[in-house]
């Protein structure tokens, strides 16, 4: 049972189902989080960044997540700091940060 405030007005590219992040708002047919796309975005990344980071979404789905999200601010930061609580400061870092050498591939393979 989520125990996040209600959906007050709905947007038709969010869903939020108890069986799905635990009720936490995602893109409708996805599993990714309102909550991380509006964390990002409030700290500067652009709509064109989150974009090239989920290319299958489309305008419309982040647009309307944003939206929903402004809709429903009390929601979405009851909903980040349980992520918080259960993730860890981590949760709030920003896509992009790690620079190239600090990625985790297999640093054998490299030439």
């Amino acid at each position: 049972m989520s125990d996040l405030p209600a959906v007050r007005v709905p947007h038709p590219h969010v869903e939020a189902h108890a069986d799905v992040l635990e009720g936490s708002p995602v893109v409708r047919g996805t599993r990714i989080p309102v909550r991380r796309l509006f964390s990002w975005h409030r700290r500067g990344i652009t709509v064109e960044t989150l974009l090239k980071r989920y290319p299958a979404l489309g305008a419309a789905c982040v647009l309307d997540a944003l939206s929903f999200a402004y809709d429903h601010l009390d929601l979405i930061e009851a909903d980040l700091e349980r992520e918080r609580n259960l993730v860890g400061p981590q949760a709030d870092d920003v896509p992009g940060k790690m620079s190239q050498q600090d990625l985790p591939f297999d640093k054998s393979r490299r030439r």
